[in-house]
């Protein structure tokens, strides 16, 4: 089996983690407290070792190391749950402060050897590694600079797997931390050269969608990380259960990726809809895929409108007509054609499973990759640019043992990723489109399909009512 092995790093992280084991836990049938199987169904258990390792006494626990430079905001995990194997809490002694410099060249690097001997542990007791999965805030100074280390660590200890990022990318009109935009500044470089799939989360999409879409009255992140938690099951549904074609990471790698630094993607869930207007919902595919090519759906603030898909994958859970996810998906590519570029010819992607997410009938995660993103680079280089024009804060990562001209190095890199999504936007057809574009227009994936496995519960998976 093609395991994965996640590490959740920084506050951000570990929250999004927590949100994601709950929900993939429940679907395959483990109780989160005690870390039993309690299922129904063989098929909970067919690719269970994906994400999870298993105890001789039938026992099992994520395959996760939990990270943070300090110990009091994970303490709350090694508590709540048996899922998590306690050798693989990984704590300083001290908090990053918000500040790249102490994650990456201080508190962060002290504990680095000990992330890294325990992710050594869990990759030599697999059978054949996959990649790895690495969920963070790039706000944050641990989760922008320590997860730079370890990505470089990583890779170089471990260059013939996969990294696939989740990241909480910081918007000026939610910020908390003065600091932000340096600290996304300097993950950019990390990012560009070592992470192969970047999942862009968006605090201030998740909250619109929560306000306006599922009408929730927020009071903290619950919500919004179990957003984060139900796409990111959709996301890997494929890698979880039997009968995809599109099976691993480096088969989603290859479909959506067309050059090795245009890696950044865009998720999507749909239904994002309260429980009354569920109600009056059609339940139909094409609801969904209209929904899915919605910005109000993203989970990163950008106008999809704004630029041109690359490469779009829809991945499709319930009960429903290959046929019907076939002709929807090759429609949407038909009647927006001005949409996508045209040195793809076959740039969109599906997937369909049985299983649905818990209390839904059907649904459907987007991928996508577009050159809209260049917007959300382009904001995170002024705000950062604003800042290091003045020297602004500046003392407080210098005096860690930066140098000024790191900053400079990043936005140069940053200010060329940029500019590649831009000219991939106006590349006519004869620029050629190399790399791993799409695999067929609307190619269905999953000739056979598990029957309601884990389709248990009736709970809204927003709300919980």
């Amino acid at each position: 089996m093609r395991e994965i092995v996640t590490l959740q790093i920084g506050g951000a992280g570990n929250a999004i983690g927590d949100a994601f084991w709950h929900v993939i836990s429940h679907e395959h049938g483990v109780d989160y407290n005690s870390g039993r199987f309690v299922g129904t169904s063989p098929l909970q258990l067919e690719r269970l070792n994906v994400f999870f390792n298993a105890t001789v006494s039938r026992r099992f626990y994520v395959r996760s190391i939990v990270i943070d430079t300090e110990a009091s905001t994970i303490q709350r995990l090694h508590t709540s749950s048996q899922l998590y194997r306690p050798e693989n809490f990984v704590a300083g002694t001290e908090s990053a402060g918000n500040n790249f410099a102490r994650g990456y060249h201080t508190d962060g690097a002290e504990i680095l050897q000990q992330v890294l001997e325990n992710t050594r542990r869990e990759v030599e007791a697999v059978d054949s590694l996959q990649g790895f999965q690495l969920l963070h805030s790039i706000g944050g100074g641990t989760g922008s600079g320590l997860t730079s280390l370890i990505m470089e660590s990583l890779v170089e200890q471990y260059s013939d797997n996969l990294l696939c990022n989740y990241v909480t990318i910081p918007s000026p009109n939610m910020s908390q931390v003065v600091v932000e935009p340096y600290n996304a500044l300097l993950s950019t470089p990390a990012l560009v050269n070592n992470s192969h799939l970047t999942f862009c989360l968006d605090n201030e999409a998740l909250f619109h969608i929560c306000n306006r879409n599922l009408k929730i009255k927020m009071c903290g992140y619950e919500h919004i990380n179990h957003i984060v938690a139900l796409t990111m099951s959709g996301i890997t549904t494929c890698l979880r259960f039997p009968g995809q074609l599109n099976a691993g990471l480096r088969k989603i790698y290859v479909n959506m990726v067309p050059f090795p630094r245009l890696h950044f993607l865009i998720p999507g869930f749909a239904p994002l809809v309260t429980c009354t207007q569920q109600q009056f919902s059609k339940g139909t595919v094409s609801e969904l895929v209209q929904q899915i090519f919605s910005s109000n759906n993203l989970l990163c603030a950008i106008d999809l409108r704004q630029g041109k898909l690359l490469t779009a994958a829809g991945i499709f859970r319930g009960r429903m007509s290959p046929r019907e996810v076939d002709q929807m998906m090759t429609g949407v590519r038909n009647k927006n054609l001005n949409n996508f570029v045209d040195w793809i010819p076959n740039n969109i992607k599906t997937a369909i499973c049985d299983i649905p997410p818990r209390g839904l009938k059907m649904s459907a995660t987007f991928i996508g990759n577009t050159t809209a993103i260049q917007t959300l680079f382009q904001r995170l280089l002024d705000g950062s640019s604003v800042m290091l024009r003045r020297k602004a804060h500046l003392h407080w990562y210098t005096g860690e043992g930066m140098e000024e001209q790191e900053f400079i190095d990043a936005q140069q890199e940053l200010q060329a990723i940029i500019d590649d999504y831009r000219s991939s936007a106006e590349m006519d057809g004869d620029g050629g489109g190399g790399g791993g574009g799409g695999n067929g227009n609307g190619s269905h994936d999953g000739s056979a399909r598990p029957s309601g496995a884990a389709a248990g519960g009736t709970k809204c998976p927003h709300c919980g009512e």
